[in-house]
């Protein structure tokens, strides 16, 4: 199923939008806020090798939501853009386990409760601060874009932040796991018709209900309907319905990534087509 997250009620008028410029505050940004949660930059001083660790920062307002890596086809999942003449450059951000919200009118792939997005940032110069400009959505009866400039100084003095750090290394705990010999997709086919995608998977744990999956396909699409599923101890199968892909869209050659959440654990992996 495509996950399309409250698009007919995207407000992307210059009203739902908060610009925030913001006063920096050791290697944390100010708090730029919105009507559905606030959010700030965090960051540490470059490395040896000029990188920077750094997050971005988002508390959404109780009964409000911001977005994973891949909301469907009208939602807007984070972006970060950095200043010219920060002397810096994002490298990678990277997406803590999201939670699969169903309910009567919404079905989203979104993080309901606080979350840090790792950023991997890279000084090629003399760095002293990060200007950056923040985008995501926050969703709640509406969905409305969040824009925010935040500005972090970095100190050369060599010392310990041990508020940051924890921020940063808390973020890093909430990332999926990588592929590994006890929590892998051991195989994949998507049907003739292209209408669904069959997994095997290798699970960290003996159990006997089936673990939640979630298939990020093209840009914009997000597949979670689960048709069949079945699981035996350590190991299960499930075949996930792919909803309409875009028009002449040729599944060969491309690589695809699927997320799954088995307890407590969760892997990503990617899934190419030949």
């Amino acid at each position: 199923m495509l996950i399309s997250i409250r698009a007919s009620h995207l407000i992307l008028a210059a009203l739902g939008l908060c610009l925030s410029f913001t006063a920096a505050s050791a290697e944390m940004s100010a708090w730029a806020d919105n009507e559905g949660g606030r959010m700030r930059l965090v960051a540490l001083p470059p490395d040896a090798n000029g990188e920077i660790r750094a997050g971005l920062q988002v508390e959404p307002r109780s009964g409000w939501i911001t977005y994973w890596r891949e909301p469907g086809n009208s939602g807007i999942p984070p972006q970060i853009t950095i200043a010219p003449g920060s002397n810096v450059t994002l490298e990678e951000i990277r997406y803590p386990v999201p939670k699969h919200i169903v309910d009567a009118k919404v079905d989203e792939i979104a993080y309901d409760a606080p979350v840090t997005f790792p950023l991997t940032m890279k000084a090629t110069g003399a760095a002293n601060e990060i200007h950056a400009s923040a985008f995501i959505g926050v969703c709640k009866e509406i969905c409305i874009p969040f824009q925010a400039d935040l500005t972090v100084k970095l100190s050369p003095v060599a010392q310990t932040r041990p508020e940051e750090e924890a921020i940063l290394a808390e973020a890093e705990e909430r990332l999926p796991q990588a592929p590994s010999s006890d929590f892998a997709i051991a195989g994949h086919a998507l049907s003739t018709d292209g209408k669904s995608l069959t997994l095997e998977m290798t699970l960290p744990q003996s159990g006997d209900t089936p673990p939640q999956v979630v298939i990020a396909g093209p840009s914009g699409y997000a597949f979670t309907k689960q048709i069949a599923a079945k699981r035996t101890g350590n190991t299960a199968t499930a075949t996930l319905a792919i909803g309409k892909l875009p028009r002449n869209y040729d599944v060969h050659g491309k690589v695809w990534s699927v997320l799954v959440i088995d307890g407590k654990r969760a892997m990503e992996s990617p899934l190419a087509f030949e």
